[in-house]
């Protein structure tokens, strides 16, 4: 899903022209028609979510720097590109002074604007990182870090912010990947015990004669190598939370004693004389499936059910293909700036390659193919050519990004351009039919479209046949959802009516509005 930028002016024309300029840019505009409506939209009720502003500082109601002392008021970190008809060194100070990101003087243009929301939104995805990083080291990571729009992510959240108000046994299930521990450290982070520690143990990562030394501890000479005493996980975590890890590769004989612990409140170290009181919280997780192992006796049911108390069940990414963008975005601002490199974006052709993988290794896979982007770019945007593996599994050729001037100069090109037909394996597998932008693939087959640049005769088609079947391709894949088709075509909604109109499509798509009408009279 692209960035949403609000566009805050009074005047009609310069609204939608900078519209247009947005969509045009790759992004989801927004737009107000002035200052009172815009705070409005960013505090109201229903809070519209917006990742930039681009504000007008002269209007009627509320101008600009009364904008921005409202969303100071409101605690709203939202860059903001500040533009004026009037471009004094004066007016330029008291923006930044009130907390503007960028001042640019209209008319602006396309790579100036252009250059100031990638800066304004690369600063803020950086900082955003900065923070999260902190409140992670510092245990108080909370449901609000946990980056997502996707609706099969809501009744998680949900689910996880009734859990950290009580100090309930909380299990976490899903696939390897999915960001458990993340949800764990939320849970842990929004409830009452986020200032005391939060405790991680990879319980399938801890050797079988060393299980209960870890956790519960050992005294000295309990053993041959135990030179000194070892408090364990649960004495670590006194007070605040122990988060056990693929708590399904626990040893019989650990989960025993682990069923004590939990249910008397006490640990023994070994070697101990006497039992130690503790007060923790447990927050386990587990990619297997428990009931099955309680079956085939690898895992006791009284301890399940100790454990399995209040369940949440995270969702694997490819069911959750709308926050594939935004976590991208998110590990391209941390891993840059880890790596010192001046990558600031993703572009909108690996956008969709990535949302049209179906990701087996999850979010953690997501992560490291960003990694190896970062290392493999050369310039300030990633591109299809980061992701050769990606683009190899979904049959997509990497090797030439395809240029109109290029296509034209390369005759050996200009035959055709067709998608291979393995891209329809990316798309989700029978009953899951929703696409990475919310639209129903379950039609979609080895039959992909392909577009001929050149007729019968071997000659190159004239260019207005080809944008004529680009449109008319456009409005049926999108059901006839005209701002879609405009956005996806990177253009305006006015412009792509005039263009129809001009190619004897006007009567296809929805309808316009009296808006749009006018427009296209007045063009």
């Amino acid at each position: 899903m692209s960035e949403t930028v609000l566009i805050v002016d009074d005047d009609p024309v310069q609204r939608r022209l900078l519209e247009a300029l947005v969509e045009r840019l790759g992004y989801c505009a927004l737009v107000a028609d002035g200052g009172d409506a815009a705070v409005h939209m960013l505090t109201g009720p229903a809070p519209a979510r917006v990742d930039c502003l681009v504000l007008d500082m002269v209007m009627p109601d509320l101008d600009g720097l009364g904008v921005l002392a409202r969303m100071r008021e409101a605690h709203l970190d939202i860059p903001v590109i500040v533009q004026t008809a009037h471009g004094g060194i004066d007016n330029a100070v008291a923006a930044m002074r009130a907390g503007a990101t960028d001042f640019v003087v209209k008319p602006a243009g396309a790579e100036r604007l252009q250059v100031s929301l990638r800066n304004a939104l690369a600063t803020k995805r950086l900082a955003g990182e900065l923070q999260r990083l902190k409140r992670r080291r510092d245990g108080t990571l909370t449901i609000n870090d946990v980056i997502t729009r996707s609706a099969a992510m809501r009744p998680v959240l949900h689910a996880a912010d009734k859990a950290s108000a009580s100090n309930i046994p909380v299990l976490i299930d899903g696939e390897s990947g999915v960001g458990k521990e993340l949800i764990a450290r939320a849970v842990h982070g929004s409830g009452a015990r986020r200032a005391m520690p939060f405790i991680a143990v990879n319980c399938g990562a801890m050797p079988e004669n060393l299980v209960e030394s870890i956790l519960f501890g050992h005294e000295k000479g309990a053993f041959t190598g135990a030179t000194e005493k070892h408090n364990g996980k649960f004495l670590e975590a006194d007070g605040g939370t122990l988060f056990l890890d693929e708590v399904g590769e626990l040893p019989m004989a650990a989960q025993v004693k682990l069923l004590r612990a939990l249910q008397e409140g006490e640990v023994e170290p070994v070697g101990g004389r006497k039992a130690v009181k503790v007060d923790v919280r447990i927050v386990s997780a587990t990619n297997r499936d428990l009931i099955a192992d309680v079956k085939a006796g690898r895992f006791r049911e009284d301890l399940f059910y100790r454990l399995h108390v209040f369940p949440i069940l995270v969702p694997p990414l490819r069911k959750r293909v709308d926050d594939i963008p935004d976590l991208a975005r998110h590990f391209l601002a941390r891993i840059a700036a880890e790596e010192g490199k001046r990558v600031r974006a993703i572009s909108g052709a690996a956008l969709d390659l990535l949302s049209a993988y179906r990701w087996p290794g999850n979010v953690r896979q997501l992560e490291n193919a960003i990694f190896r982007a970062v290392v493999l770019s050369e310039g300030e945007e990633i591109g299809v050519n980061e992701f050769p593996q990606i683009a190899a599994q979904l049959g997509v050729d990497v090797a030439v990004e395809v240029d109109p001037d290029t296509v034209a100069a390369q005759p050996s090109m200009a035959h055709m351009i067709e998608p291979s037909p393995s891209l329809a394996a990316a798309w989700p597998e029978a009953g899951e039919t929703t696409g990475a932008h919310g639209r129903d693939t379950s039609g979609i087959s080895a039959s992909m479209p392909s577009l001929r640049l050149t007729d019968a005769r071997g000659e190159v088609r004239p260019i207005d046949d080809i944008e004529r079947e680009v449109m008319r391709f456009a409005i049926a894949h999108y059901r006839g959802q005209m701002s879609e088709v405009a956005r996806r075509l990177q253009i305006g909604r006015s412009t792509l009516y005039r263009k129809l109109e001009g190619l004897g499509l006007d009567g296809e798509g929805d309808a316009k509005t009296p808006a749009d009408k006018a427009t296209v009279a007045a063009g």
